[in-house]
């Protein structure tokens, strides 16, 4: 779509002889997603939020139409064509958008007829579930505070008793006068290694400072791909989909490596073991902005990582809690593991979501680059 046609539409009485703002520059500063469609439902513009929402660049979307995207049985189809039919705005809320290329639930959709383009509609997109996302994020960073406290807590307070539990298990089993005596006290002593190993995993969850620098990403899931390759996800397909000119991560490598490798543990164990496929895959994106507590400033997560897997997905009951502590969808699960996951990309300043469907899983990471000044080599 020319820039005219939004300048005249923009262009109040009055405005004569005032420089125009570029309709471009006006589109891209608009935080929500706006595209105009023109009569087939083709992308005529997009601003760059818009290419945040359907992951895909505005110089792909200029060569496809709507229904490329989304199945044409969803209700935008219907906002569209009353629009059309009615010559006025139409808004619609709720919307799920699900496709193999596009997943978003709570879409609320304004549409308006755009005269200038026979047939021309602008869609304005308020993606719910992205506000949903970043409010459980917040809530879990929350919650996480207290958890890390009481996991603190309850790792001193266990620990010493159980040292002394064990010692004196120790000298029984020395003077015991039988073997049933014996086995006896090695189970005390076995128990007591067992409960010691559990408080070690909630002391994994307690608040320590984490050392922040520049991180090749790609270096990072190479690493964690050979390790799979060669154990756990040896018999199922790794496949790659990068983009070789993104910027370092601002995180720790060792802490990425934990997460990433978890996530494609969690992905090789959720596929058909005959034709599972996992897909490590990075992306550059606009992301999103959110607020730091306690100041104004706004940190941008422009970095994408993701693991996407085949998998049967996950049920809709599990997943608004997916990683709350002691959630878990497998059989004998401790329900801690995305728990950690969750904390670890928060204490990087980062966020995950999970978009999740029959045959198809992606677990998404929103990272932050290296901040102005810093200095030093990708690790």
């Amino acid at each position: 779509m020319k820039g005219s046609l939004l300048r005249r539409a923009i262009r109040p009485s009055g405005w004569q002889g005032r420089p125009v703002p570029d309709a471009a520059a006006i589109l891209g500063a608009i935080a929500v997603p706006v595209v105009v469609l023109d009569g087939e439902n083709r992308f005529r513009s997009a601003n760059a939020a818009a290419e945040q929402f359907f992951r895909t660049s505005i110089a792909s979307l200029s060569q496809m139409s709507l229904s490329d995207l989304v199945p044409e049985d969803s209700r935008i189809f219907a906002v569209i064509a009353q629009v059309r039919h009615l010559d006025a705005r139409v808004s619609d809320h709720d919307l799920t958008l699900d496709s193999p290329r596009l997943s978003r639930r709570g879409v609320t959709v304004h549409a308006a007829p755009l005269p200038e383009l026979p047939g021309g509609v602008v869609v304005t997109l308020e993606d719910g579930s992205t506000a949903q996302m970043l409010d459980r994020q917040l809530n879990f960073r929350g919650a996480a505070r207290g958890a890390s406290a009481m996991a603190a807590m309850l790792a001193h307070e266990v620990k010493n008793p159980l040292s002394g539990i064990r010692g004196a298990a120790q000298l029984l089993e020395q003077s015991a006068a039988s073997d049933g005596d014996r086995e006896l006290c090695q189970l005390v002593q076995d128990e007591a290694d067992r409960i010691r190993g559990l408080v070690d995993r909630f002391d994994m969850f307690s608040e320590r400072p984490v050392d922040l620098g520049p991180v090749n990403i790609h270096q990072v899931l190479d690493h964690v791909r050979r390790i799979a390759s060669t154990g756990f996800a040896s018999h199922l397909r790794l496949l790659e989909e990068y983009d070789p000119s993104l910027p370092p991560v601002w995180g720790n490598r060792d802490l990425l490596v934990q997460i990433l490798l978890n996530l494609v543990k969690n992905a090789a164990e959720a596929v058909d073991p005959l034709n599972g496929e996992i897909v490590l895959a990075t992306a550059y994106h606009h992301g999103v902005r959110i607020a730091v507590p306690g100041s104004s400033d706004r940190v941008h997560l422009p970095l994408q990582i993701s693991v996407r897997d085949n998998g049967s997905g996950i049920a809709d009951e599990v997943r608004g809690t997916l990683f709350e502590p002691f959630v878990s969808t497998k059989r004998g699960g401790q329900g801690l593991g995305l728990a950690l996951v969750a904390k670890l990309v928060a204490d990087q300043g980062g966020l995950i979501e999970c978009d999740s469907r029959p045959g198809r899983t992606v677990f998404r990471l929103s990272m932050p680059t290296p901040p102005p000044g810093s200095f030093g080599t990708a690790q």
